[in-house]
């Protein structure tokens, strides 16, 4: 090879051998270095220096032209392989390099020593194994089922750090860690096993071997399938952990084409809703993406979708095939790896009765491994007693009494009965509140041991409630629950699952949340009685409109000028059964949503944002009160009025705006039309007020019809974009932003209202003072700006707070809903699942689930 040293340690390195023309000589070079004999880092460093000793020492300069470029976090292109990177990781040897520096690397050497280029491709397939096997379990990319040409080493990018990976990541495992202590109630988890069905037979594995079981899966797909209270949900969560493990290693970023598994509930898919999309949406919505990253990442193939619950999306009993769980898995069938040509990487359980259906319907996971999650053993149940109740706990004889139970007469309708780890966790929960074992798995040997395990269950859930209510007492606020009323409180929030299910399937697009396992807090207004809550809702709002209206008509002294009934009072009355009759509609609305973000802003930072709004407010006020100078001809007010009531309320409107902002740093940016879209009503209700406002000191004016017209245009578009500046700064999430709780955004809605409000109530007080003294406008402003921000922009709290209210009354939940959430969820009753609550397990909602609805609501 002409111009390029060839490192020789003997004839198995580099034999030379003559052509047939006698002059020309061939070098026949051996095999590249093998990565997968290396043990340690240390070892799969070394093997990397092999590598560029093999491929004949390629200088340090050459590596890094043949590595190509990449981009750098802040948009810059760098080189992918610098000299002083290089370097440095070729001399550590306690930490494994970056698959990115490894691809590049030996990228550049074999294409240094012109390596053929149709091997390319499996030499970094080589490395790629090697790198993952010491990293850990990890999800690793679609082996490729036939060689494609590399591209020429000027042409390959190689991407720098995904930021939005690394945000995704990191929310995901601090979301899975809570689901999983709040499903375990701690960290012990009962014994899980599954077996794999193939040519074969069966082959066993248990829970901690999922990670590395389906890292080796070709393609990766997997379906999960086991018996209601199986443990699936414990296993998608575990194997998102798993594979999640080495990210948090490496620094909570993924390697370039590493997936990132995010866990899914079924049941919020939507019949013909393309499933990329949906995917997206989702990450948004549950982990704070902005929308432009979340489509990137489906887009590129970063996240491995871990479907949970495909068995929860259809109503049960079944009345026919299953056509939702049908119609995802058909999205599923056509959702493809990057190339398009290959089926892309996903995860779906499902319990086992629901897959009969499906399979008998001829709808399945194509090239989807099979696992099937095994019972537990009567030796696997002892293991874990034994391991929760040891010989000096009390309840150690109850312990020997089940296992005796386990192997009697009746042994099978009791192993049939605790052969689930819910339906064990059931069993021990009741037992170490003082039930008699006894009696709970009592049943007759004559039975058919299925119907002796069915009465078992139904007494085991039947003593589920009381026992959780009797082991964890209410700590705070007064009298401990009593069993019998968290049951009938259970029961209402079960038979607002089966309503809320019924009616997110009659819609197009339910909001978030509408779906049969989701308790959301600003949608169980329904509880109260539908239509009941609607009317008073409305009737309310019509109230606090009108008194907002009456405030302003009082405080800017409509009728006091002229003593008759003129243009001025017809035109301000028109405007005012305008804005009433939007406050009205939006009362009206079947969902109002509550959003606002979800962020823990330090207070330093909301400090900061404050006073930078205000600075940035005081000029734009002062130019706003200029103008209406220049308009109202200074007939009304003089040039100090003008810049210090200008500057005052633009210092309090950009104040309010930069407290608000300050949450949103490193967040998504909605755009103005996006805002438009979501809420154009709102945002009219704004331009009216700013109507209202910029009318009055006109008229006291006498302006002409132009520069009246002109003047009330202009508070009218002032006020919209005020709107839209504040559904900007309000929404969405900030980078650093903590997972949510259920009830955030709807304790940040009436804040966000009030801030609507009295940031109107100031610009109001400035029109005021000048038909009114202080005092008398100052009340007018703080009432219909409390009143203004309660019917306008806290629908959805309005909403739920008279539907608790009334449900309260009629005894159907209780008065303190919010302690009786966070205390369910203490007592293993419910738990947190992102932004919502949900039971426990579904079994236990369908139990406590009524047979019939009651009518009425």
């Amino acid at each position: 090879m002409p111009g390029r040293p060839v490192a020789a340690t003997g004839e198995d390195e580099v034999r030379m051998v003559a052509g047939a023309d006698g002059g020309r000589m061939i070098a026949q070079r051996p095999s590249p270095p093998d990565p997968t004999e290396a043990g340690s880092a240390a070892d799969f460093v070394e093997s990397l220096v092999r590598l560029r000793r093999w491929a004949g020492e390629p200088s340090l300069s050459r590596l890094r032209t043949l590595g190509g470029q990449t981009v750098a976090s802040d948009g810059a292109t760098v080189d992918a392989l610098p000299k002083s990177t290089t370097s440095h990781v070729l001399r550590q040897a306690d930490r494994l390099p970056r698959w990115d520096f490894v691809r590049a690397f030996v990228t550049a050497c074999l294409h240094f020593c012109d390596h053929p280029a149709e091997l390319i491709p499996g030499e970094l397939e080589r490395w790629r194994a090697a790198r993952t096997a010491l990293a850990g379990p990890a999800v690793r990319t679609p082996e490729p089922l036939e060689p494609e040409p590399p591209a020429p080493a000027s042409a390959r990018p190689v991407t720098g750090p995904d930021h939005a990976a690394e945000l995704l990541a990191r929310r995901v495992v601090r979301e899975e860690d809570r689901a999983r202590k709040g499903l375990l109630g701690g960290y012990s988890l009962a014994p899980i096993s599954f077996g794999l069905y193939d040519a074969a037979g069966e082959v066993e594995h248990d829970l901690p071997a999922i990670g590395r079981f389906f890292g080796g899966l070709r393609p990766q797909r997997l379906l999960v399938v086991g018996e209601s209270g199986a443990g699936k949900t414990v296993l998608a969560i575990e194997l998102v952990l798993q594979l999640l493990e080495p990210v948090l290693a490496a620094g909570g970023q993924p390697d370039h084409g590493q997936l990132v598994p995010v866990r899914l509930n079924a049941a919020r898919w939507t019949l013909g809703r393309p499933f990329e999309a949906w995917l997206a949406e989702q990450l948004a919505h549950d982990f704070g993406l902005a929308d432009k990253d979340a489509r990137r990442l489906v887009r590129d193939r970063r996240v491995l979708p871990v479907v949970d619950g495909l068995d929860e999306l259809d109503p049960e009993p079944s009345v026919g095939p299953p056509r939702r769980a049908i119609g995802l898995l058909a999205e599923l069938n056509r959702y493809s790896d990057l190339s398009g040509r290959r089926p892309g990487a996903v995860v779906v359980t499902c319990r086992a009765d629901r897959h009969a259906e499906l399979h008998d319907a001829g709808a399945g996971l194509d090239n989807a491994a099979l696992i099937q999650l095994h019972n537990v053993t009567i030796e696997q149940i002892g293991t874990y007693l034994a391991a929760r109740w040891p010989d000096a706990h009390p309840c150690g004889p109850h312990r020997d009494f089940i296992q005796a139970a386990l192997s009697g007469p009746a042994g099978k309708a009791v192993h049939a009965a605790l052969a689930t780890p819910w339906r064990l966790l059931l069993t021990v929960t009741a037992v170490e509140s003082g039930a008699d074992p006894v009696e709970l798995l009592r049943a007759d040997p004559g039975d058919d041991p299925g119907e002796g395990a069915a009465h078992i269950a139904r007494r085991l859930l039947e003593a589920y409630v009381p026992a959780a209510t009797d082991l964890t007492p209410r700590a705070a606020h007064g009298t401990p629950y009593e069993a019998d009323q968290v049951r009938s409180w259970l029961v209402q929030l079960a038979a607002h699952l089966r309503r809320q299910a019924a009616r997110g399937a009659e819609a197009d697009r339910p909001p978030p949340g509408l779906t049969a396992i989701d308790i959301v807090p600003h949608l169980l207004w329904p509880i109260g009685g539908r239509r009941r809550v609607r009317v008073l809702h409305c009737l309310c709002c019509v109230v606090l409109a009108v008194i907002a209206m009456l405030a302003f008509w009082t405080g800017s002294a409509v009728d006091g000028a002229g003593g008759g009934f003129g243009p001025e009072q017809l035109l301000t009355l028109a405007i005012m059964a305008g804005w009433v009759a939007i406050a009205t509609g939006l009362s009206l609305s079947p969902w109002p949503a509550a959003a606002g973000g979800r962020t823990d802003v330090p207070r330093r930072r909301r400090v900061i944002g404050g006073l930078l709004g205000g600075l940035a407010g005081v000029p734009v006020g002062v130019l706003g009160g200029l103008t209406g100078l220049v308009l109202t001809g200074g007939r009304v007010f003089g040039p100090a009025f003008a810049v210090t009531a200008g500057g005052t309320g633009g210092l309090v409107l950009g104040a309010v705006i930069g407290l608000t902002a300050a949450g949103r740093r490193g967040a998504e940016r909605m755009t103005v039309s996006e805002a438009v879209r979501a809420e154009p009503f709102v945002l009219l209700g704004f331009g009216l007020c700013g109507a209202l406002t910029g009318l009055r000191p006109l008229r006291l004016a006498q302006a002409d019809p132009l520069p009246l017209a002109v003047g009330v245009a202009g508070a009218f578009a002032l006020a919209f974009a005020l709107g839209v500046v504040f559904k900007i700064a309000t929404g969405g999430w900030s980078r650093d932003a903590e997972l949510a709780h259920p009830r955030e955004a709807l304790h940040r809605n009436p804040t966000i209202g009030l801030a609507f409000g009295l940031t109107g109530g100031v610009a109001a007080f400035l029109v005021f003072v000048m038909s009114q003294d202080i005092v008398e406008s100052l009340v007018c402003a703080l009432i219909g700006g409390v009143t203004f921000g309660l019917a306008f922009g806290a629908i959805a709290w309005a909403r739920t707070m008279i539907g608790l209210v009334v449900a309260a009354t009629r005894g159907l939940l209780p008065l303190r809903l919010w302690t009786f959430l966070d205390w369910a969820c203490e007592a293993r009753l419910l738990r947190v699942s992102g932004a919502t609550y949900q039971f426990r397990h579904r079994e236990l909602q369908h139990f406590l689930t009524p047979s019939e609805d009651a009518g009425g609501r």
